[in-house]
């Protein structure tokens, strides 16, 4: 009975002594070596601005709208909708099909096609929600790593500070196309002659309309010139579009380049759709895939392979943010004061420009440097944002002085700028500027 006694005791001081030893060992993470990740150069910016404590700052980083008195907005359309889909008892909660809510399906495509599409009319859009147009590229880019692995994605230089991580993460190597020249205009002919160097088969991403970070378009006539490209290179062709009716406030003009190339050249593409400027839907995270192919059996055939990359990435979408653009557009009245508030959304970021350059003119605030001769750069661009040749010692200066954030790279929301701040913020450029002169 002792021996016995002896080795229970033995064996659980063993057993004691592992379990310490192996506390130890796990005392530190099994993930500890794992490196901190850099800070998002966009996102970091809202981070930033959200932790000073000064009294006066301004946020011109982030990408989302603001009223003239610096407040998010909520669309009255949106909120007409909401109500409606809240007084409706006979919705219900339940999964959506991994393609996204067929009503949704069918008026997304219309608006960035147009109602008379003869692609949609035809049945070669496949098409499918998505969380919002990032997931949307996401899912194209799965796509094309799956049937076209070897295909080079060109994005433009400058372009969204995702675009490139997106691709890469789906296992597409990706390269640069020239897009700005130095005094903030297009570079047409860079554009071009990178684009035609380009091998046989490359994925070319094009903005829509609105250009991020730069807000310069093409014309219409050299969106003709980027299309012969496009064809001559037999490019698969990836409009991202995020900002359609939020640039000019006419939905049909933004959509002018994507049914260009669909409606009179009769090419196959790939076009994005997010819903967060043009519905002020950003936390809803709703948007698009379309697929315009030759012919219904190939669209059905596409059509079944993204809900198969869409199955094991996420199994199926959100339904909140369908529901809300779907009513807005079944409905012709809501559809009707939805164009109406984009009107006036966009109508405010260009008044906003001209009153910034009209302030930086009558304080004569010297120029970014000398390649510009004017500050008519930032109203002849459109969008969002405006690329204002600003450098990083400019915008580290706009920061830690005047507590006026953007990224480094110059790029202004203009969504920020409103009747209250525009002249503190046209005199923090100025003393910006003349101070690391």
């Amino acid at each position: 009975a002792h021996q016995d006694l002896g080795r229970m005791v033995f064996r659980r001081g063993a057993l004691a002594l592992a379990c310490a030893m192996m506390l130890g060992m796990a005392s530190a993470s099994r993930w500890a070596s794992v490196p901190m990740a850099p800070a998002d150069p966009i996102l970091g910016v809202g981070v930033a601005f959200a932790a000073d404590p000064a009294a006066t700052k301004v946020n011109l980083g982030i990408g989302a709208y603001r009223d003239e008195h610096g407040n998010p907005l909520v669309l009255k359309c949106v909120r007409e909708a909401e109500r409606k889909i809240a007084g409706d008892d006979k919705l219900t909660k339940e999964y959506l099909p991994v393609q996204g809510l067929q009503d949704f399906l069918t008026v997304t495509s219309q608006v960035v096609l147009g109602k008379n599409s003869s692609a949609i009319k035809e049945g070669r859009v496949a098409v499918c929600q998505s969380l919002s147009g990032t997931g949307a590229l996401r899912i194209a880019g799965e796509f094309i790593a799956l049937y076209n692995p070897g295909a080079v994605v060109y994005c433009s230089d400058p372009t969204w500070g995702n675009h490139h991580t997106i691709f890469q993460k789906s296992g597409l190597k990706t390269k640069k196309y020239r897009y700005l020249t130095p005094t903030m205009g297009l570079d047409i002919a860079g554009m071009l002659a990178d684009l035609s160097a380009a091998p046989k088969g490359s994925v070319f991403v094009l903005h829509t309309v609105a250009h991020n970070p730069t807000g310069v378009d093409p014309t219409q006539a050299e969106w003709k010139k980027v299309a012969e490209v496009c064809a001559a290179r037999s490019a698969i062709i990836v409009f991202d579009t995020a900002y359609q009716g939020y640039a000019t406030g006419n939905l049909d003009a933004d959509a002018w380049a994507v049914r260009h190339f669909v409606d009179d050249l009769d090419m196959e593409l790939m076009v994005t759709q997010s819903y967060s400027k043009n519905f002020g839907l950003y936390g809803e995270r709703i948007g698009a895939l379309n697929v315009v192919t030759r012919d219904k059996s190939t669209a059905d055939k596409v059509q079944s392979q993204l809900k198969g990359i869409v199955r094991p990435m996420y199994s199926n979408p959100q339904l909140h943010g369908a529901r809300l653009v779907s009513t807005v557009l079944k409905d012709p009245r809501l559809t009707a004061m939805w164009e109406v508030e984009l009107k006036e959304m966009s109508d405010r970021i260009t008044s906003m420009r001209q009153a910034l350059v009209d302030e930086l003119t009558a304080i004569k605030c010297p120029f970014p440097s000398n390649k510009f001769s004017s500050w008519n750069h930032i109203v002849s661009q459109i969008g969002m944002f405006a690329y204002t040749g600003m450098s990083e010692k400019h915008v580290g200066h706009l920061t830690s002085k005047h507590h006026v954030y953007c990224t480094f790279n110059g790029r202004f929301s203009m969504a920020g700028v409103n009747p209250g701040n525009v002249k503190y913020i046209a005199a923090a450029m100025k003393d910006a500027v003349t101070s690391t002169a």
